[in-house]
C-alpha cells in the first residue's frame, strides 16, 4: 500500500474562482454533478492520464472536465448510459438535434424562454412568484410523460422529461413507467450551450461508454495501467437523495474493498464523499480514509427548501497517490 498521509488541502476560495475560467456543465444536469467543484478536483488529479475511468459518471461533468488522452464512462443507471449514447450519436449534428428539440416544445406546447416568453407566462410570474414555469408546463409535461412510457425507445422524449422535470432527475416506478413530476424549469439558453459545449467536447475527444455495470464489475472488466486513472463518485451514503436511497452500508464497504484492491496493483484512484452531512458522519468512511490522503472540498451546498447555504457539510476527496 502507498505510504498513508493524511494532508488537508488549501480550503477552495469560492471569490477567487469567480475570477477563473468556469468549468462545463454537462447537459444532463444530473444530481449530484461535479461541474462546480471541478476547479478543485481537477488540481488534485493526475497531472498525465492515459486512460481516465468515470466509474459512477452519472452527468458525465467530470469526463467533460478532465485531461486524458481516452475516457471511459460507467454507469448502473441504464437509462443514463442510453441518455449519453444518444446525445454522443447527436454530436455529429448537434444543431439538427437542437431544432428537433425546438419542433418537439413546440409540438407540446411547452415554454422555450431562450425564445422569449408569452404573455401567459408574464401573467402567471404574478400569480406564482416561484412556481410559474411549472403551473404553464405541468398539462404539457404530462402529455409528454405519457408519450414516452408508452414508447420508451424515443430517447428525445427522455432528453426533454429530464429538462423539464422536477430538479433535472430521472426517475422510474416498479413498472418501469417514468414518473417524475414537472419542474420550474424549461429550456433556456443555458440547456442549449450545455448540448453544445457536449458535442464539442465528445467530438474533439476519444469516448467509451461502458453498457452500464455495476461498479465493482465494471472495475473488473477492464485492464488498468499504472497511467491510468478512476474516479469514483458514488452515492453519499448519508445524504437523502433519491439516487443515494440505493446505496447500503454493504455497498460502501465493498466499493473500499475494491479501492484498497486497486492500491495493491498500484493503479491511481480517487474518491469524492461525504464525511459529514446535517448532524450525521459516515463512520466507515472516517476510518477507511486515515490510510490514504484526504482533501477537504468546498462544496457550499444549498437546501432546495429555502436557498440557504449548508455549512455543517464535509466533503472530502480521498486519493492514493502524490501528485
Amino acid at each position: 500500500m502507498m505510504q498513508p498521509v493524511l494532508f488537508v488541502a488549501e480550503v477552495y476560495d469560492v471569490e477567487s474562482q469567480k475570477k477563473k475560467k468556469k468549468s462545463i456543465r454537462s447537459p444532463l444536469f444530473y444530481v449530484g454533478d461535479k461541474y462546480k467543484l471541478m476547479p478543485q478536483l481537477k488540481k488534485l488529479f493526475p497531472n498525465d492520464i492515459d486512460t481516465y475511468y468515470d466509474v459512477f459518471c452519472g452527468g458525465g461533468s467530470a469526463s467533460i472536465n478532465v485531461n486524458a488522452k481516452k475516457i471511459v464512462m460507467n454507469d448502473v443507471d441504464e437509462k443514463i448510459i442510453e441518455l449519453h449514447e444518444h446525445l454522443q450519436i447527436a454530436s455529429k449534428d448537434i444543431d439538427y438535434f437542437i431544432e428537433k428539440m425546438y419542433n418537439l416544445i413546440k409540438k407540446y406546447g411547452l415554454s422555450l424562454s431562450e425564445k422569449g416568453t408569452t404573455t401567459e407566462i408574464e401573467e402567471l410570474k404574478k400569480i406564482y412568484i416561484k412556481t410559474y414555469f411549472s403551473n404553464y408546463n405541468k398539462d404539457a409535461y404530462l402529455r409528454l410523460r405519457n408519450d414516452y412510457n408508452k414508447d420508451q425507445s424515443n430517447i428525445d422524449f427522455l432528453y426533454l422529461l429530464l429538462v423539464y422535470g422536477f430538479n433535472h432527475m430521472i426517475r422510474f416506478n416498479r413498472q418501469g413507467k417514468f414518473n417524475l413530476p414537472v419542474g420550474n424549469v424549461d429550456w433556456n439558453k443555458n440547456v442549449t450551450a450545455a448540448l453544445k459545449n457536449y458535442s464539442s467536447w465528445y467530438n474533439n475527444n476519444e469516448v467509451t461508454l461502458s453498457s452500464g455495470m455495476d461498479f465493482e464489475k465494471f472495475v473488473e472488466s477492464i485492464e488498468l495501467t499504472s497511467n491510468d486513472f478512476l474516479y469514483f463518485d458514488p452515492p453519499y451514503l448519508i445524504t437523502f437523495s433519491d439516487y443515494n436511497k440505493l446505496w447500503s452500508e454493504k455497498d460502501e464497504r465493498r466499493l473500499y474493498s475494491v479501492l484498497d484492491r486497486l492500491d495493491r496493483k498500484g493503479i491511481k484512484w480517487g474518491l469524492s464523499n461525504m464525511l459529514s452531512h446535517k448532524g450525521k458522519q459516515n463512520d466507515i468512511l472516517f476510518e477507511w480514509s486515515k490510510n490514504y490522503r484526504e482533501y477537504k472540498i468546498e462544496s457550499n451546498y444549498i437546501s432546495r427548501f429555502d436557498n440557504t447555504i449548508k455549512k455543517d457539510s464535509k466533503e472530502i476527496y480521498v486519493t492514493n497517490y502524490y501528485n
